[in-house]
């Protein structure tokens, strides 16, 4: 594994030792950034499943401004720290280590909304739609921010996810990824149907009391 462009370009990654990571390949990751770059001048990264942290090195090295990186694992948060100071990345990298659903309500106090996110979860986890879902709720998403779900061809992800409009989806062997927009406009409107709705039900709850 290593570094496809930017300012670490080339320079190698180390892979978690004796595990069952399975990081993005430099076909897959050189395939995507093509898609959703090239480069990310002043964007704010999350890699919510980091792994060996390759997505999120890569656009830092591509010129996004910072990236929190997030993983369960130790091992996995060890080797991300690792390969983000032989890099020389550090300087712009937050590294946590923590359950993805948990992580989200951290970083909802930290008030930061995110240009680029990256979910790339063991492939036995199906619910990074419900991620996604809880990161816009919680104002994590910035408006026209781009999503990246990794996962396994058979499993299947909606064309549309709340505010998320799927652009692309693309194939590689075992390797699929559905990548998305997210459209702030769309989530208010949407808010604001759910208000309506809610209300129309109250006021058909009242007009009930008053008539028995």
């Amino acid at each position: 594994m290593r570094v496809i462009s930017g300012q670490a370009k080339g320079h190698p990654l180390k892979a978690v030792p004796g595990s069952n990571t399975r990081p993005t390949t430099d076909k897959v990751k050189e395939s995507l950034f093509s898609i959703i770059g090239p480069y990310f001048e002043e964007d704010r990264v999350l890699d919510l499943f980091a792994g060996t942290g390759g997505l999120g090195i890569e656009a830092l090295s591509r010129g996004a401004a910072s990236a929190v990186f997030i993983d369960s694992s130790s091992q996995s948060i060890e080797i991300v720290k690792r390969n983000l100071e032989s890099t020389k990345l550090i300087a712009r990298a937050e590294v946590y280590r923590n359950d993805a659903h948990r992580a989200l309500k951290l970083l909802e106090r930290k008030g930061e909304a995110f240009d680029l996110l990256f979910l790339d979860p063991p492939y036995a986890m199906k619910d990074c739609n419900e991620l996604l879902l809880d990161a816009a709720s919680r104002g994590l998403v910035a408006d026209r921010a781009i999503a990246v779900i990794e996962h396994h061809p058979e499993v299947e992800y909606s064309e549309k996810i709340g505010a998320f409009e799927r652009t692309r989806y693309v194939v590689y062997g075992d390797i699929a990824l559905s990548i998305y927009r997210y459209s702030a406009i769309e989530e208010s409107v949407e808010f604001e149907a759910v208000m309506e709705a809610k209300e129309d039900i109250q006021d058909e709850s009242k007009s009930t009391d008053t008539h028995a």
